[in-house]
């Protein structure tokens, strides 16, 4: 089917359910062109909690269809592609955590929304990566932190904050992890008026070599205030679309992980979602994200915690 026909039916779907679809900036640029709405993870999550419509359709991974059933459970929450996981989510089991978490018992738990529904049941905050450091920052200096399950988030904002209390779980990002630092310094040679912007998730090595370090959203922000006319972009290839429709006057140039034949860096899992998945999606109503109720009510807690400190 012709992407020009799929995206008719898409409307005519949309219209007829009274369904809606999100999508995050990662996704391909052709789901992100048919969403209403595209953002990074902490506007997907507040947006998903005053979505009037009956259906909504989550474009992005697993973790982010769970959240917005967590915080809109009355509607119909479907996933295009349920095996659209996150190598993030994935490496903090909700059972290992469990039992990590009654080691440090006077310990307040922080998790990344970057988990499982389960893991944000057995968390105080939720916070994302455009909030985290407001988040700790909102804190007690005397208060003891587990944050997980990014320890490369955990560890900026660790030195950012300066606190030494903070407890780090020992996961990342597939994507964020795996960024050459030889590679963005080369680029750098051949754009030495380029700015480098790179996502926390990254690794140390790689934010120390960076002009600009924020979420998603705020990078994109930064590039239509700063002065520069090309920019080194050192998170998931996805953003780039954005980018390059929000200031088409500038030169965006992805930065490619140690092993690289495309030149970029993208996940596996976000791009799973289609304009086709999407249709039988919205077609079927299926399949639909599920949540056990207890555990539902148990995660709301966390992440409405997050979205009140982020007002």
């Amino acid at each position: 089917m012709a992407d020009t026909t799929l995206i008719q039916k898409i409307e005519a779907l949309k219209k007829r359910k009274n369904a809606v679809i999100m999508a995050h900036y990662y996704t391909r640029p052709e789901v992100q062109d048919i969403a209403d709405f595209i953002g990074d993870s902490l506007a997907l999550a507040a947006r998903a909690a005053d979505m009037e419509a009956d259906i909504i359709l989550f474009a992005g991974v697993h973790f982010m269809a769970e959240t917005a059933k967590v915080l809109a459970p009355g509607k119909k929450v479907l996933i295009p592609d349920p095996e659209a996981d996150c190598s993030l989510a994935r490496s903090c089991p909700a059972g290992e955590f469990a039992e990590f978490r009654k080691r440090y018992p006077d310990h307040l738990v922080i998790s990344y929304v970057n988990t499982t529904v389960e893991v944000k049941a057995l968390t105080d905050i939720c916070c994302t990566s455009s909030n985290a450091l407001r988040i700790v920052e909102s804190l007690p200096a005397e208060q003891k932190i587990i944050f997980a399950p990014d320890r490369n988030l955990g560890s900026y904002i660790r030195k950012m904050t300066g606190r030494e209390n903070m407890v780090l779980w020992d996961g990342a990002c597939h994507v964020h992890e795996e960024f050459s630092v030889e590679k963005i310094l080369e680029l750098k040679r051949q754009h030495p008026e380029a700015e480098v912007l790179a996502h926390p998730e990254c690794k140390a090595s790689v934010l120390a070599v960076a002009d600009v370090v924020g979420s998603t959203a705020a990078i994109l922000a930064h590039c239509g205030r700063s002065a520069a006319r090309e920019f080194i972009v050192v998170t998931e290839s996805g953003i780039l679309h954005k980018m390059r429709q929000s200031y088409p006057d500038k030169v965006f140039i992805p930065a490619p992980p140690v092993d690289s034949t495309c030149g970029c860096n993208d996940c596996a899992y976000m791009k799973l979602i289609t304009l086709e998945k999407i249709y039988r999606a919205l077609e079927s109503e299926s399949p639909e994200v599920t949540l056990d109720e207890r555990v539902r009510a148990a995660a709301e807690g966390s992440i409405r915690r997050m979205l009140e400190l982020s007002e």
